[in-house]
């Protein structure tokens, strides 16, 4: 079964990203639109050009923004900490589909218990986007893929080759952001990852 990569904004949407992704999207399973000083308007036109580029709305996760993923018909949204709870989300909106991001087995224990649909773990290794904390490893990891039922994806410092690491760890596939956008070859780099994602025949 191949596992899933998702693609993170890097909070600095802009024309360079859509051209990107409309190279990219067959590559990608889903992509979350993470644009924490963007307003609602500014939100909402994202997902305008990325519908006019043909990027199908069905695979776009918008962080913290329940009211636009509602509205726009997208996906599901991904939560934080300081978000509404899983299970209020899940009670009022249950045909969206919501992710939790989680830093511990008992944060992502509890995600599970309030319905969550997924969970993204991290950061498993030294990130470029959280330079000064300290990676959490492969260990916990697979402690949380081996206790809970949720897919589980890795996050963090994602390279190819850590990728069958996280994989072969339990995890359902990646979330990536500088490992794409910051790449000097972003189409060749999605393309690997997708390659790895697809072949993977671990046990």
């Amino acid at each position: 079964m191949s596992k899933q990569l998702h693609l993170i904004s890097d909070g600095n949407f802009s024309n360079h990203h859509l051209q990107i992704i409309k190279r990219i999207y067959k590559s990608i399973d889903y992509l979350h639109i993470r644009e924490k000083n963007k307003t609602a308007k500014d939100m909402l036109e994202i997902i305008r050009a990325l519908k006019n580029i043909g990027f199908p709305l069905a695979k776009i996760i918008v962080n913290d923004r329940i009211d636009i993923a509602v509205m726009k018909q997208c996906a599901g949204v991904q939560l934080a900490y300081h978000s509404p709870p899983v299970s209020l989300v899940k009670g009022n909106f249950p045909g969206l589909k919501v992710g939790k991001s989680v830093h511990s087995l008992r944060e992502a224990e509890q995600a599970q218990q309030e319905g969550a649909d997924y969970l993204l773990y991290g950061h498993v290794y030294s990130s470029m986007s959280k330079p000064n904390q300290h990676p959490r490893g492969l260990v916990e990891l697979q402690e949380i893929t081996s206790t809970l039922s949720v897919p589980v994806y890795a996050i963090g410092g994602m390279t190819p080759e850590r990728t069958k690491e996280v994989i072969a760890a339990g995890s359902a596939g990646i979330a990536v952001m500088s490992g794409i956008w910051q790449a000097d070859d972003p189409i060749q780099m999605a393309k690997a990852y997708h390659h790895v994602l697809n072949t993977w025949e671990g046990g």
